[in-house]
């Protein structure tokens, strides 16, 4: 005989799989300074290319003020613009993906305890029926 209760936390269970199980369940395989050092490490390579691509598109807007002022230019002090600037912008965006990481994995954590917690919520309801049904013969063709 169906289970009514034992039913809606399968459904239940179902859906949370299908739905924010999705992106929680792979987050909680991670330990959290792993998880966030992924995505620092990723942030710095993304950041750098990004900074790159920025400079290379300023430069090229640029490139005729540049190359008519290249004699009365101090390049030491551009140079030290360009790195200062992409210094505090890795520092910037550094502490935001460490932020956003960080709550992100917070998140998975307790919504994935909260899913096993159910989890073994319906293991013992399936403990529980066995036991009935061990203490019962029940009449199958074999």
């Amino acid at each position: 005989m169906l289970n009514l209760e034992k039913v809606k936390l399968m459904n239940k269970l179902a859906m949370y799989e299908n739905n924010a199980g999705k992106t929680y369940l792979p987050i909680s395989k991670y330990y959290r300074s792993d998880y966030i050092g992924m995505a620092l490490i990723k942030n710095f390579f993304l950041v750098t290319i990004g900074y790159i691509l920025l400079i290379a598109v300023i430069l090229g807007y640029l490139s005729e003020y540049l190359i008519d002022h290249i004699n009365n230019m101090n390049l030491m002090a551009l140079i030290a613009v360009i790195v200062i600037g992409y210094l505090i912008l890795l520092a910037v965006y550094t502490v935001l993906t460490y932020v956003q990481y960080s709550v992100r994995y917070h998140r998975a954590k307790k919504s994935v305890k909260q899913y096993y917690i159910q989890l073994t919520k319906l293991e013992r309801m399936y403990g529980r029926n066995e036991k009935k049904n061990n203490g019962r013969q029940t009449s199958r063709r074999k």
